[in-house]
């Protein structure tokens, strides 16, 4: 074929690949919810903070930030759930850069919340249980790469020690069929992401990748911790137009 035949034989077949497309994303919606990763019932942890009034800042990192921020959104307690960066510096806190594996960036979710309702060590368990798998290194599902990897920023000395004695813990009662890779990094700065990179998961329910990878997530969380589950999630795009 020619040139000419050539793009006009895609023009032909791009309605019939857009119709495949669609077919598949609704055949995704109507499945019951089934994911690459399953969640994993853990118990609470044994240290935890000590419930208080005002405002604190979690950061978890655990593949995609699409699905790990989406989670966040539907917690009790949670005012705000970020997608951004984590571990490298400002410059590289783009997209596209942080995509090479080579900034020290992981992509990131900042959590606000109110530790009077929800707990620091009640996000772990989310986090470890719901959110994503801490036994893969550098990578979470079809993600590869270290942006990808799983990272507890701790903000401070009591976050990071609730962190590794809740770690510890988990290891030891091996509820996990492989050991947690997950790190601590301290003294990091966090980036939020592009906009349109916010509440994508709310905003592209049909989306095959968030169907797969992420919807069951929010399904195990409603199952799994129905005190701490909002059916309502908290909107970064629409907190900031209000």
């Amino acid at each position: 074929m020619n040139g000419i035949d050539k793009k006009a034989a895609r023009r032909s077949l791009a309605p019939l690949a857009a119709l495949v497309l669609t077919a598949a994303a609704a055949a995704f919606w109507q499945t019951p919810a089934r994911s690459a990763e399953d969640a994993v019932v853990i118990p609470p942890p044994v240290l935890d903070e000590k419930a208080a009034g005002g405002t604190e800042k979690a950061i978890f990192a655990g593949g995609c930030f699409w699905g790990v921020q989406g989670v966040f959104q539907h917690v009790k307690g949670v005012s705000k759930a970020v997608s951004g960066y984590a571990g490298g510096s400002a410059e590289h806190a783009v997209y596209e850069v942080v995509g090479t594996g080579r900034t020290g960036h992981a992509e990131s979710v900042e959590i606000t919340y109110d530790p009077s309702k929800v707990t620091y060590g009640q996000l772990l368990q989310v986090y470890f249980s719901v959110a994503h798998n801490p036994t893969q290194l550098n990578y979470q599902g079809p993600d590869q790469g270290t942006q990808y990897r799983s990272t507890i920023f701790a903000e401070n000395d009591e976050q990071k020690k609730i962190a590794e004695s809740y770690i510890a813990q988990l290891d030891k009662a091996k509820v996990f069929s492989k050991p947690i890779v997950t790190t601590l990094e301290t003294g990091k700065t966090f980036y939020p992401a592009e906009d349109y990179h916010q509440d994508f998961l709310t905003l592209n329910p049909t989306y095959p990748y968030i169907v797969y990878n992420d919807l069951p997530k929010i399904e195990n969380l409603k199952a799994l911790f129905p005190a701490l589950y909002s059916e309502k999630p908290v909107l970064v795009l629409a907190s900031s137009k209000s």
